[in-house]
């Protein structure tokens, strides 16, 4: 039977390190980071480009399931709200897999650090601090497991997810 791994958590919580992680933790996997399905620029949110984001992850996440290859499937992206992965199951064949649906937190002040240190190095623009600082909340209230990250790292997450 396959696995889908959903990881969700606000910028710069650590998503993308955790999944690299865990893509090597697991057999036989493939990672999709929802970022990559939706580089512009200039980035825009309109209807349109929702939309089109969504058709991309359920596109790509379908092929992946549908392909003898691989038994884990692994896919990132903010996901903040329930409505964002209820629509993205419900866009998937999930015959004879099992969907494990994981957000990924940490304390404020960790995640401004982190932040701060991504702005630093040129990765993110100043903005991004009190957006996605904004959104940690909003991770509580979703049907999810819930990983505090703030003190372990993206290895550590893998093993974690990995065990679930």
């Amino acid at each position: 039977m396959k696995k889908l791994y959903l990881i969700g958590g606000t910028m710069g919580v650590g998503k993308t390190s955790t999944c690299q992680c865990l893509k090597k933790e697991l057999p036989y996997s493939v990672f999709l980071d929802g970022d990559w399905c939706w580089d512009a620029d200039p980035f825009q949110v309109t209807e349109e480009t929702k939309h089109m984001v969504m058709e991309n992850i359920s596109f790509l996440l379908n092929n992946f399931l549908h392909c003898s290859a691989y038994e884990n499937v692994i896919f990132c992206w903010v996901m903040h709200q329930q409505e964002i992965i209820d629509e993205i199951r419900n866009r998937l064949d999930l015959q004879d897999c099992k969907v494990k649906i994981v957000s990924l937190v940490c304390e404020e002040d960790v995640l401004r650090s982190r932040l701060k240190k991504d702005i630093s190095q040129g990765i993110r623009r100043e903005d991004v601090v009190e957006r996605s600082v904004g959104r940690l909340p909003l991770y509580e209230t979703l049907n999810t497991e819930k990983i505090d990250v703030s003190w372990i790292s993206a290895a550590e997450a893998a093993k974690m997810i990995a065990g679930y």
